[in-house]
């Protein structure tokens, strides 16, 4: 449901794979992004009616994606598709990011999309390292390599922690994941993830990068 640009595109790139895609819209004129060799189907109206979503076909479809511009005909729409016709896969885009919680809490999986692309444009603005590797949809809590001063090498996981204020996540170390102990060591060449507030990343990354302070 949705063809903008984002709708367009998606729609463009399932049918590339070999999917029979059906595109909703309540504006005719937006099926022109689809492009002339477009072989789906084009429903005009609200996606989150019942009679316009069967005659998308949504009652064999395997997935439903709401990707209109509006966070609350998205949601609307997906809570259809999941509850009254049962599709298991099931995806809203959400702008409004404190929204995505209550409805990941619905059990509808969402992409936040401002904190998803504020994390893309940081991983190109920022030193590599910094930028966050995930994000919970609500924007909340990210997880990102840390960079950590030298003298943490040998120093136990929870040391780090303590003067982070953050979680280690995993640590990668020869190429393999682990999963740290409190106890677990910091060894070099390590690359230490850890979860954190997103507010608090600045602070987490300048506590890292500085040596352990005795206590």
């Amino acid at each position: 449901m949705g063809c903008g640009r984002v709708g367009a595109a998606l729609a463009g790139g399932l049918e590339r794979l070999g999917h029979e895609v059906a595109v909703i819209d309540r504006d005719a004129q937006a099926f022109r992004r689809l492009g002339a060799d477009f072989r789906g189907r084009q429903v005009v109206g609200q996606g989150f009616h019942r009679d316009v979503l069967i005659e998308a076909g949504v009652e064999r479809a395997d997935a439903f994606a709401a990707v209109s511009s509006g966070d609350n005909s998205n949601i609307i729409s997906a809570r259809v598709a999941r509850e009254t016709f049962g599709i298991e896969r099931v995806v809203a885009r959400i702008y409004d990011a404190k929204r995505a919680a209550v409805y990941e809490r619905l059990g509808i999986p969402t992409v936040a999309t401002v904190p998803w692309s504020t994390d893309r444009l940081m991983r190109m603005l920022l030193p590599d390292g910094v930028a966050s590797a995930w994000r919970d949809p609500t924007g909340t809590v990210a997880i990102l390599p840390l960079p950590v001063h030298e003298e943490w090498v040998g120093r136990p996981i929870r040391e780090l922690e303590a003067a982070t204020g953050c979680r280690v996540a995993f640590i990668v170390r020869f190429g393999t994941g682990l999963l740290p102990k409190s106890d677990t060591a910091v060894q070099a060449e390590d690359t230490v993830y850890v979860a954190a507030l997103s507010g608090t990343i600045g602070e987490v990354t300048a506590a890292a990068a500085a040596p352990p302070q005795e206590s």
